[in-house]
């Protein structure tokens, strides 16, 4: 099981969990927010706020929370003003991490990251010390029921999709280039299908292998870091054997 990989698949369950506690709502509604700001408030002409729209379907956020995140964006409405900042460094066992971040307050939440780092048997790093361990690429979701392995390929392939990867039950992955995912997602959407999400992500290019005990802690200090409210993504180079899963009950 790798820091991305299967890791997502328990992501997106984890996020269906905390939309009911409000938690993927706040973070959805950052970046709608954000995106809204930088590109304007069409999604049809602001890819950015296109996919966080995709973002907000997967956590079945009602359409006025939509439109009303985006209205702050474009200034028709009151709202934060959200800064996006990223941190780096290490867990336990020499695992890289990678946080993504949206905050009103960089000054509350920098020593908040640090804070969590340090407590938890990691160590907060410069800016540099641990991006190089990520490549950067485009993933889009599709909903597998009801379309046939060799269909979503050649679909993927024609829209100028990298790579499609059939390893999870539920969904299919489509990789790309950053710079062509919303071509990509413009070609696959065309196709009528039914697209779960689309982001740019980070794919480890080596992982740190765990076994149980070291694992435990990583995760601990990874959910941690999933659940602060200034956090909205969290990449790790980890890599923990099925077996060791199994150990875990995940």
């Amino acid at each position: 099981m790798s820091g991305h990989s299967k890791w997502s698949t328990i992501k997106r369950k984890k996020a269906k969990i905390d939309a009911e506690r409000g938690k993927a709502f706040t973070k959805v509604i950052k970046e709608i927010t954000i995106a809204a700001r930088a590109g304007g408030g069409d999604p049809e002409s602001n890819p950015r706020l296109r996919t966080a729209v995709l973002a907000a379907k997967a956590v079945n956020m009602p359409a006025d929370n939509v439109k009303k995140a985006i209205q702050k964006g474009t200034g028709e409405l009151e709202g934060v003003n959200y800064e996006e900042i990223t941190y780096e460094g290490y867990a336990p066992h020499g695992v890289a991490v990678f946080l993504e971040c949206t905050t009103d307050n960089k000054n509350r939440t920098a020593p908040e990251i640090r804070h969590l780092f340090s407590k938890y048997g990691g160590n907060m790093a410069e800016n540099g010390a641990v991006s190089w361990v990520f490549e950067r690429k485009g993933l889009i979701t599709v909903a597998r029921e009801g379309v046939d392995e060799d269909a979503i390929m050649e679909a993927a392939l024609e829209a100028g999709a990298e790579d499609v990867k059939m390893e999870e039950d539920d969904v299919y992955e489509i990789y790309t280039e950053p710079s062509e995912l919303h071509t990509v997602l413009d070609g696959m959407e065309g196709k009528g299908l039914d697209i779960q999400g689309a982001e740019l992500i980070r794919i480890p290019t080596n992982t740190v292998t765990l076994d149980e005990r070291q694992a435990e802690s990583v995760l601990k200090i990874i959910d941690l870091f999933e659940e602060h409210d200034d956090v909205n993504k969290v990449w790790s180079n980890f890599d923990i054997p099925a077996e060791v899963m199994e150990k875990l009950g995940a």
